[in-house]
């Protein structure tokens, strides 16, 4: 099987407003992806539907060629959402340590995983006393302690400083190349030439879906910045014109 995850004609409604428009794109195995666009433009939503945690009115999202939410595929998954989901009353090790056991995993991985988030040297403080990039960290690891097939990770950048920012990507890359698909959200335009493949979201519809190359090439561009301003403009002026 080619695709790791497929989305087919994807809505999700709050209210009388479609957060995702009948949004479609497959996602392939031992890739990073790169999920990008503004605050609120739905990927936290999408990302939510790929783990099976979000109520949907129409369309389908298969992970592994399964319904996403099965049980089949809660070990084969790890999500790290943009809120540290970590106790704040355990340490670093505790909370690795504690997520491992639910797996059935030992404490050697769990440190392991603590280690390569970037915070042995804090890995016997509680969360409580972390900066907020840390707590991030912290949660990035109990995501990574299963090794899952799949992971989703929501904004994990955010709040690091330039040096971990790019140790964590050298980090993501080796989990691809090592087979690991990853799916990384981000509003920020300079890690989506670390991607290998691009889904661009603006206010629930999916504007770009090709490698970062072609994104360029596409608006006529070099600069991702402004090639988004570009395909957000034109994909408006369709709009217009349509109406």
């Amino acid at each position: 099987m080619e695709h790791a995850v497929e989305v087919r004609n994807l809505v999700v409604r709050r209210g009388t407003n479609d957060v995702l428009r009948g949004l479609s794109c497959t996602i392939a195995k031992g890739a990073v992806t790169g999920l990008l666009g503004p605050s609120g433009s739905g990927k936290t939503t999408l990302m939510r539907c790929i783990v099976g945690v979000q109520k949907i009115r129409s369309g389908t999202v298969e992970v592994f060629g399964e319904p996403a939410g099965s049980r089949n595929l809660r070990r084969r998954m790890g999500y790290m959402t943009q809120a540290p989901s970590v106790y704040a009353d355990l340490t670093v090790r505790e909370n690795a340590r504690y997520f491992a056991s639910l797996y059935g995993i030992g404490a050697a991985k769990a440190d392991a995983a603590v280690s390569d988030v970037g915070l042995a040297t804090a890995a016997g403080q509680l969360v409580s006393t972390l900066s907020g990039g840390q707590r991030a960290r912290a949660s990035l690891a109990c995501a990574l302690v299963s090794q899952p097939e799949l992971l989703v990770l929501d904004e994990p950048t955010v709040g690091q400083d330039p040096v971990l920012r790019n140790e964590l990507w050298d980090r993501f890359r080796a989990l691809a190349a090592a087979g690991t698909t990853l799916i990384v959200s981000s509003h920020v335009m300079d890690e989506a030439s670390r991607c290998d493949r691009l889904l661009l979201i603006r206010a629930g519809d999916l504007i770009a879906d090709d490698s970062p190359a072609a994104v360029r090439q596409a608006a006529g561009t070099d600069d991702l910045d402004e090639a988004f301003l570009r395909l957000v403009l034109a994909r408006d002026e369709e709009k217009a014109g349509a109406h």
